[in-house]
């Protein structure tokens, strides 16, 4: 079991959190007190981490187990051949997928500032995010002054990005820009769902290539909000393939899906010391490359 949801009766009214996890969930006490500690616990939709707490009737409790239903475990060292670029203020590296960008529900090891700071023999600061299972370009900060510049930068929506989706089917229509805000879905712990008194989210699009099995979708996001790329092609009805939480396939005939299929592709900013116009490039990533091959020969 990766993923609880226990309902709060009028018998557990009173219950400390962790006891009424262990006992509704079939768990061990540790094992509830373990999600607890790693942020894996919501209440009502709100993340909890105090055991003591109390539960009342009515209640939902959403209790994660593993972190988007794979094992936590610490990922390996970076390759140097990932690193896109370095100077005093600023890296780009092309980040593997699998590597969060910061700590998840279930660990706070292996992400990829750490990851990034010991390739360099330096601490970073990340300034960009990526989903997990989204791979390509990212940057980080190597001094307070850049990582404020470059904080900034992406706020005002400066920087240009591009990414590649391989979805299920083209959007419909199959090229255009797509201004929908988005919200917190309260049925679902962490998700997104377009909701008119969201936030301010926009995304310019266009279809690459189309067949019976697959699209290869190029989209740019103007705004940098959580999965809004995710979010805004599942809702021209392409979701991404892999992306089961948004109603992407894990499978196509026989050929299965490893990831989201996501990458960040290019990244174009202003350097934030010197202001010079600075672009980045990550290639396709072989899962990538190989699903795109399998489903749009």
């Amino acid at each position: 079991m990766k993923r609880l949801s226990l309902p709060v009766s009028p018998a557990d009214a009173g219950e400390r959190l962790d006891r009424f996890i262990a006992a509704r969930g079939g768990i061990s006490r540790g094992e509830a007190r373990r999600a607890l500690e790693a942020g894996g616990v919501f209440v009502d939709g709100k993340r909890c981490k105090i055991a003591a707490r109390g539960v009342h009737p009515g209640q939902q409790i959403v209790v994660n187990l593993e972190e988007g239903g794979r094992d936590a475990r610490a990922v390996a060292a970076l390759d140097r051949s990932r690193l896109l670029y370095a100077d005093d203020d600023l890296v780009a590296v092309d980040k593997p997928a699998g590597v969060p960008a910061q700590p998840t529900l279930t660990t706070d090891l292996g992400t990829l500032p750490e990851l990034v700071a010991a390739l360099l023999g330096g601490p970073v600061t990340i300034v960009h995010r990526l989903d997990r299972e989204t791979s390509g370009v990212t940057v980080l900060a190597r001094t307070k002054a850049a990582a404020a510049a470059l904080s900034e930068a992406f706020r005002v929506g400066g920087p240009e990005k591009t990414y590649l989706a391989l979805c299920a089917r083209p959007p419909a229509p199959p090229e255009g820009r797509i201004d929908a805000p988005l919200g917190k879905d309260a049925a679902r712990a962490g998700l997104r769902r377009v909701d008119p008194r969201g936030d301010a989210a926009a995304t310019r699009y266009r279809t690459l290539r189309a067949g019976p099995l697959a699209a290869l979708v190029e989209a740019s996001p103007e705004t940098g909000r959580t999965h809004q790329i995710r979010v805004h092609l599942a809702h021209l009805g392409a979701p991404l393939l892999g992306d089961a939480r948004y109603g992407g396939p894990r499978r196509i005939g026989e050929v299965a899906i490893p990831r989201v299929m996501l990458h960040a592709r290019r990244l174009e900013l202003a350097h934030p010391i010197t202001g010079a116009a600075m672009t980045f490039e990550a290639p396709v990533p072989e899962d990538f490359a190989t699903a795109e091959k399998a489903l749009l020969p």
